[in-house]
């Protein structure tokens, strides 16, 4: 019986040794881990960056549109008769703006017909004389369009058909 007592104390006295390494090891994973975590943490602010404080870059708005239906206007020109076709593109801040626009489609159209066709062929060939025109539009636009509304928010005019005969 004496070899049976013997063995059991053999085995108690190993199990310590082998929970001791195992608990040994244990308590570096999670220094090395906690070293890890603080480098993560603290290196990019002694560097001059860090993630969670980098500003991000802004979203740019997806823009809003309306298209507008082409017109035809005679133009101001001696003897034969001269016509200007010219489609564009409005582009708006907001939907209310565009919203606004389409409900008073009839004075949109009417102010661009006055301005357009008060110009000379000449007056409208150069890009120059385009972005001045694209300019003037946007400007007449933009005043309020009945009483009580506000000044619309148009931000840009882009033509897609611009042809003078």
């Amino acid at each position: 019986m004496a070899t049976s007592s013997s063995a059991a104390a053999a085995v108690p006295a190993s199990a310590p040794r082998r929970s001791s390494k195992l608990l040994i090891g244990l308590l570096i994973a999670i220094g090395l881990a906690a070293a890890g975590a603080a480098a993560y943490v603290l290196v990019p602010r002694f560097m001059g960056t860090h993630s969670a404080e980098a500003p991000k870059a802004p979203v740019p708005e997806k823009p809003i549109f309306l298209m507008l239906e082409p017109l035809t206007v005679n133009l101001q020109s001696e003897g034969r008769g001269r016509f200007l076709q010219i489609g564009m593109a409005l582009r708006v801040r907001d939907e209310q703006t565009k919203a606004q626009l389409v409900e008073f489609m009839p004075e949109v159209r009417s102010r661009l017909l006055l301005l357009l066709s008060n110009r000379a062929p000449d007056s409208i060939v150069s890009p120059e004389d385009k972005a001045k025109l694209a300019e003037e539009i946007r400007k007449a636009l933009s005043a309020p369009l009945g009483a009580g509304t506000p000044e619309l928010d148009i931000s840009s005019v882009s033509f897609n058909t611009f042809v003078v005969q």
